[in-house]
């Protein structure tokens, strides 16, 4: 089977789909996959799909539903050129992929099949080598999971209580990957590489200091540093006129060390992240720029 969650509902089984057009079943399918080889519990399900105030049949139709999803498994592992050859004794049964347990069900398939596991696989061992200082290989780990997200989590499925939670922690899981990969670059000197990548970065999230912050050192290091100092204009002017606060103490540190500076393109390397800062460059602004990668 091949399940993504990173954008609009796959779930595929030998090519044929077993994602259910109703919205309910649809729901039920998405949480299953999203906790594969786990068991959810029935009272999960009943939350995610009525809220807090499930129907007296919400158990009789819960198994309704599980039923229709089953059916539609069945089709996909019986079709021709199916898993198994269809009438054999050994050929899986939807019964045995969509399993009863006690007090719930599960979707008895291996996690790694779940473009959603396998983005947490890779963002985990890639935020491990950006910790160990091997920023290439969390580089390059990081954009692998990033390459999974076909779009918004979901993005076709409409989402109950419990998917939200869901969706959301997805969504903060990619935005910090996305940032740690950008930290990654900016440390290897590819700083002129992720201008572009960051200024529609900081036009879609224009609330989002950190990615400002990454946008700011990436052009101040590429010699723009004019451009660095606006960047934090218009993120200031969008705080206050969104939120009516200024930016925050390690943003305002980073403007007013680039301002100290005052340096030149030739001499702007001296203050990427690793690189000590060259004679006449305040040790401020290295510290500050580090803070933003």
């Amino acid at each position: 089977m091949q399940v993504k969650l990173l954008g609009p509902f796959v779930a595929q089984e030998h090519h044929g789909s077993i994602v259910p057009s109703a919205a309910k079943p649809r729901q039920i399918l998405a949480l299953l996959a999203l906790r594969a080889g786990g068991v959810v519990t029935a009272a999960t399900l009943m939350e995610e799909v009525w809220g807090d105030r499930p129907p007296r049949s919400a158990p009789t139709t819960l198994q309704t539903y599980v039923l229709k999803l089953r059916r539609l498994l069945e089709q996909a592992l019986t079709a021709p050129g199916g898993p198994r050859p269809t009438g054999t004794a050994d050929r899986p049964h939807a019964k045995e992929v969509l399993v009863t347990r006690h007090g719930g069900y599960q979707l008895a398939i291996e996690p790694d099949v779940v473009d959603a596991r396998e983005f947490e696989r890779l963002q985990e061992i890639g935020q491990a080598a950006f910790a160990a200082g091997d920023f290439a290989a969390a580089s390059t780990l990081l954009g692998q999971a990033l390459a999974l997200w076909r779009g918004p989590a979901l993005v076709d499925v409409r989402t109950g209580r419990v998917l939200e939670i869901e969706v959301l922690r997805l969504e903060e899981a990619r935005m910090t990957a996305l940032e740690s990969r950008i930290a990654a670059d900016l440390r290897l000197g590819r700083h002129g590489g992720v201008l572009s990548e960051l200024a529609a970065l900081s036009a879609q999230h224009p609330l989002h200091e950190g990615l400002h912050a990454q946008y700011m050192a990436a052009q101040y290091t590429s010699g723009r540093v004019w451009q660095a100092l606006q960047t934090y204009q218009r993120l200031r002017h969008t705080l206050g006129v969104e939120l009516g606060i200024e930016p925050s103490v390690p943003v305002r540190r980073l403007y007013e060390s680039m301002i100290a500076a005052d340096v030149s393109p030739d001499v702007a390397p001296g203050l990427l992240p690793g690189v000590p800062s060259l004679p006449g460059v305040p040790s401020q602004a290295g510290q500050a720029l580090r803070s933003a990668v």
